[in-house]
This record gives C-alpha cells, structure tokens and sequence, in this order.
C-alpha cells in the first residue's frame, strides 16, 4: 500500500494540471492518467483559447506536454484508471493496475466521453466510415463528401479541419443555429467547402462495406463517405456510483472551491456541475481544485 497526500483521477488536462500543481505545492502526488494522458484533447487539431498558446496548439501536443510538467514538478502519473475507490477510515483507497494507493485528498477529473448518435448503423460502420477523430481520419478523405454531426465548438473545429482534405463538408445541425463561439462560427461562414444544415436529425447510417449515406428525419438520403460525430458529451462518472452526489445528467456536485459535498473529495473540469467543457476552463480548474486540496490538508 503506497500512501500519498493527493490523488487525482482523470488524464485529461483539468487531471494533469491538478496533479502538476499539487506536485508545485510540495504534496505527494499520483495522477491515474490511464492509456492517454490528455484524454479527448487528443484527437483535437488545434485547442484555442489557453493564454500560453495564442496561436492554438494540437491536443496530442498539449496532453503529453502537461503530463511531462507535472512529472517534472515530482507527481506520478500512471497509465491504469482507477478500478475502485472507497473510503478508508480518514483516508481514501485507489486500487488500479499498477497498485494500490491511501490518499488523504482526491481530485476527480474523469472527464467525459463523446455521446452516440445512438441510430442504426452507427456501430456498424465504426471505423468503417464513422469516425470520433478529423485529425486521425480526415487525411485518408481528400477529395471526399464528409458529414459532421454537432453545432459546438468541437464539431466546428473538426469540420475546419476535416475541409483541409474533403471536397465538401455538410455540418448537421440538430438546432437552429450554431452553439459554438462566435469565433468558430466566423471560421465556419468564410470557409466555402462547410454547408451548415439546421434542423437535421440522422436517423440511420447507411453503407455497404463502408458509410455511403445518412438517412435523415424526413426520409432525405445524403450520401457521404464518412460521418464525423460530436454530438455532445456525457460524463464519465456513473463509476462513481453513490460516492459523491451528481446532478441529473451526471456531473458532480461542488460548491466554489470546487470541493464536493464529502470532505476530501474535489472535482475538476468537464465532468463537475457548471463546466462548460472548454479547455481553458480545465487548465484553471486542476489548478483551483488542487489549490484547494492543498488548504484542505492543510486544515486538518
């Protein structure tokens, strides 16, 4: 049994900057990053909005970079995830695959996983037409007609991104109107290649060896040869079962300091109450969170 001052839960870039600044504060530190420090950053292009990289920087670039300053600074990070977590008299249990951990504070940042379209065909045509990565997929579709289904700033950034190579790139719009920042709906309108669709609603994923076409509501067929999906994002948090208190759709319960309802236990970025899932807001929330971790042991 290893004991450490402070767990965090979670790769992800709220995780790895909760695990880089408890480590900065001089407190024992082990982050459970799993098989990809950098979590669903890692097949983003080029993440806006973070101070230090005004230009944009690639998610694949960025997780690895966090987890390095965070090694740096002295925290460990694992590749396992967590398998269970209970509580142990004052003390936290962390069992994974690389071991068993006592953590006297934990810092969740589970992060979320991306939302299935949820009709037929969508897991057929996995890896065969349907695709969660423009940077991984979009180069093998130069020339290519592409959907890309979502109205936020991932399903933008991926549409910019896949427009490099497709030959046309139909943007499917459940809503009205874009939800993504103003910025991203600027980039959308001035590139002549993006065709935002509102109102549309995939009801099938059609294909043969491979995605030919959608069906959407009102029995249009539009052919395509690939379908890029970033419908939203559900937290990955039903693993917790009852240990913290989560809102209806998921996402744990912390108050200012980000501290959940049980003494001990913080939450960070895209899976906590009030998120709104953009990267910056995860970088500052490790930090908050591990801030308040530190003042928390400090108490004690």
């Amino acid at each position: 049994m290893i004991e450490i001052d402070i767990a965090v839960v979670g790769g992800g870039l709220a995780g790895l900057n909760a695990a880089l600044t408890a480590a900065q504060l001089g407190r024992r530190t082990t982050v459970f990053c799993g098989a990809a420090p950098g979590g669903l950053l890692l097949s983003i292009e080029s993440i806006h909005g973070l101070p230090e990289h005004p230009e944009g920087v690639p998610g694949y670039d960025l997780g690895p970079m966090t987890q390095e300053a965070a090694m740096d600074a002295g925290a460990e990070c694992l590749s396992s995830e967590v398998e269970t977590l209970t509580r142990d008299g004052d003390r936290w249990l962390l069992r994974s695959a690389e071991g068993s951990y006592r953590a006297r504070a934990v810092i969740l940042a589970p992060g979320s996983d991306l939302c299935q379209l949820g009709v037929p065909g969508e897991e057929a045509y996995t890896g065969k037409g349907v695709s969660h990565c423009a940077s991984c997929d979009a180069p093998m579709l130069r020339g290519r007609t592409v959907a890309v289904v979502g109205g936020g700033d991932a399903a933008c950034q991926e549409a910019l991104t896949i427009a490099q190579f497709a030959s046309q790139v139909h943007l499917l719009v459940r809503g009205v109107a874009l939800r993504a920042r103003p910025e991203w709906q600027q980039r959308i309108a001035a590139q002549p290649k993006i065709t935002p669709r509102f109102g549309a609603v995939v009801e099938a994923v059609l294909g043969e060896a491979a995605v030919t076409g959608l069906r959407l509501a009102g029995g249009e067929t539009l052919p395509v040869d690939a379908v890029f999906v970033y419908a939203g994002l559900v937290p990955h948090t039903a693993w917790l079962g009852d240990l913290v208190p989560l809102e209806a759709d998921g996402r744990i319960i912390v108050d200012v300091e980000l501290q959940t309802p049980v003494a001990g236990v913080f939450a960070a970025g895209a899976a906590r109450a009030g998120s709104s899932g953009q990267a910056a807001q995860a970088q500052a929330d490790g930090v908050a969170a591990a801030q308040a971790a530190h003042r928390y042991l400090g108490s004690l």
